[in-house]
């Protein structure tokens, strides 16, 4: 028996299957991470919130230890040729070790959502019903070169109320170890199960494939990453899954852009962290703008070392300012670069820039920049991705900038959860039904 992608599919969770030892010990760490979960699903606020802190604090007293870790995973990557977008989301420093225990904090600080009422009533028969948010159980996160999402994703499970199964690539693989034991260390610390955090790093990919099909133990899948491992999750896994969409982002320059102000956002959409997925990696241009435009940003894009991928009109604007470009392909247009490319393109209207964006776009975040509002209403209500901006960087899709906290990723799909996925996101909800011994004709 197979799946469709000629992977062998597994037997169902309880079953034995002695003669595959990485199925076996995956299964059991989902299974006591069930286990964990339950402690997790009663624990009042103040308990969870202390657990943090003192995850937090541990993080901090631990940095020698993770920042020496990390440094055996950045040698490897360069050894193996990694970009230099990819290291610089592996990259752990002192002052990146701070932000995320800092992070830890600020979500210690947010509200609880286990127990709150979402909606609720008597009927006209007596019975009284209140809709609850619950935690889902255990969460399993699959990504990749990310240190710091092994912060995030426990601690968004852990307040949330759920048990957490991570598994974050070879590339970070030193790095994780780590982090995992100091948060395991300070769980047990807190008086919380260890086993409500745990890691199958140490099983490679085939630890992914039997973590995919661990439906009855996990409940939740979450995949964040490059399009290739997210589609394998997607068409793979028999857990629940909540889709993280690769990034390819768009910005427009409408017509009534302030010039000004559209060079400053996509200055910062593309340049602040080109290795993120919030990063724009497409600049639209309105064809009546384009003139006056293009010379100032093509410049300003090459003096910060952005590679122009550039269709004719963009091509000849470079051309006449001195800059090189290389023509822009479909795969241009489809791509996340997480590097320092772009594409630009002109367009001949605000329509062909909706249909190019409908075209190319992940899903994930566009922004317009334009000084009327009928554009503005336009694009905000025909592009669907998860985020559109008005006059603002891409770079703000994201769940610290929303005022969600850290963040498990960011859904581009429409199901249950879209955008940043903060605590909220890692909740489903119960009916509570209490009668006074009501029976149905």
């Amino acid at each position: 028996m197979t799946t469709t992608a000629g992977l062998p599919a597994d037997p169902s969770p309880g079953a034995a299957n002695p003669s595959d030892p990485v199925r076996e010990a995956v299964l059991d760490t989902c299974r006591r991470a069930q286990v964990a979960s339950r402690a997790l699903a009663t624990a009042p606020r103040s308990r969870k919130d202390a657990a943090l802190l003192a995850i937090a604090d541990a993080l901090v007293a631990s940095t020698d230890r993770i920042v020496a870790a990390n440094a055996e995973d950045l040698s490897r990557g360069e050894a193996r040729g990694l970009t230099a977008g990819l290291l610089d989301r592996l990259r752990l420093d002192p002052a990146r070790v701070a932000a995320v225990a800092d992070a830890v904090r600020e979500v210690a600080a947010l509200p609880d959502p286990v127990g709150e009422i979402v909606r609720g009533g008597t009927l006209a028969n007596g019975l009284r019903l209140t809709e609850r948010r619950v935690p889902m159980g255990v969460v399993g996160m699959v990504y990749e070169a990310r240190p710091n999402v092994t912060v995030d994703a426990a601690v968004l499970a852990l307040k949330s109320g759920n048990a957490a199964v991570l598994r974050g690539g070879s590339a970070a693989a030193a790095s994780n170890t780590v982090i995992v034991e100091v948060i395991r260390e300070a769980l047990q610390t807190a008086g919380f199960p260890a086993d409500a955090v745990s890691s199958i790093d140490e099983h490679g990919r085939d630890g992914v494939r039997h973590l995919m099909r661990a439906r009855g133990l996990v409940d939740l899948l979450v995949p964040r990453g490059g399009a290739g491992l997210i589609r394998t999750v997607v068409e793979n896994s028999t857990v629940p899954v909540i889709e993280t969409g690769v990034g390819n982002c768009h910005v427009y320059v409408d017509a009534s852009a302030d010039i000004d102000q559209a060079v400053a956002i996509i200055l910062n959409a593309k340049t602040r962290r080109v290795s993120v997925c919030n990063a724009a990696e497409t600049l639209l241009v309105h064809r009546d703008i384009a003139a006056a435009f293009l010379p100032v940003v093509l410049p300003a894009l090459a003096a910060k070392g952005v590679r122009l991928h550039a269709d004719p009109t963009v091509t000849a604007a470079a051309t006449a300012a001195g800059l090189e470009s290389t023509p822009a392909t479909d795969d241009d247009w489809a791509r996340e670069y997480l590097d320092t490319d772009l594409a630009v393109g002109v367009v001949d209207s605000i329509d062909a820039a909706i249909d190019h964006i409908r075209r190319w776009s992940s899903g994930h975040t566009e922004a317009i920049c334009t000084s009327e509002l009928r554009a503005a209403e336009r694009f905000t209500a025909e592009v669907d991705s998860a985020a559109v901006m008005v006059n603002a960087s891409t770079a703000f899709t994201d769940g610290g900038q929303f005022g969600l906290g850290a963040e498990i990723g960011i859904s581009t799909q429409k199901l249950h959860a879209r955008g940043p996925m903060g605590l909220g996101e890692l909740t489903s909800t119960k009916w509570i039904v209490v009668g006074d011994g009501h029976i149905r004709d």
